[in-house]
């Protein structure tokens, strides 16, 4: 359970660091059109507020979309036991680790490597709901479920 609980962490501390970054850009975009409307006039003024408004709203949704990984987060129990592959289980495979959390990639703790992915993945609908010893297939490649933690 230790290896889940750091596994955990480091899905929160991607998703603050998200969170963070998006903010971080949003606040940028918002001063660089507050420049441009004290620099410029007419149309040039008009073309570099409309960019710097596209710029914000791309930070916008990532923001929301980083929002969107705390949810997910929020809904995982570290002291279950899981009996079945399903949000929030470590599941050791005869391809590699996975937590099924957020989509982050490759963690190592501790020297244990992970991969961090979510339900809604193509890897994850292909483990969802299997058990121990069941077999999963990802790209025509046989994954054997070894434990489920």
């Amino acid at each position: 359970m230790k290896i889940k609980k750091l596994l955990f962490e480091k899905c929160q501390k991607y998703a603050d660091q998200r969170i963070e970054n998006a903010r971080n850009g949003m606040a940028l975009a918002q001063q660089a059109a507050n420049e441009e409307m004290k620099s410029s006039a007419g149309d040039k003024y008009n073309t570099g507020r409309a960019l710097m408004q596209i710029e914000r709203d791309k930070y916008a949704k990532q923001f929301v979309e980083a929002q969107k990984l705390f949810q997910a987060l929020d809904l995982i129990s570290l002291t279950k036991h899981f009996n079945k592959v399903e949000l929030g289980s470590l599941v050791e495979t005869s391809n590699g680790n996975y937590f099924m959390s957020i989509s982050m990639g490759k963690i190592d703790v501790d020297g244990y490597t992970a991969y961090s992915i979510s339900p809604a993945s193509p890897l994850g609908q292909q483990l969802l709901g299997k058990m121990e010893g069941e077999k999963a297939v990802f790209n025509k490649k046989e994954i054997s479920i070894h434990k489920i933690i």
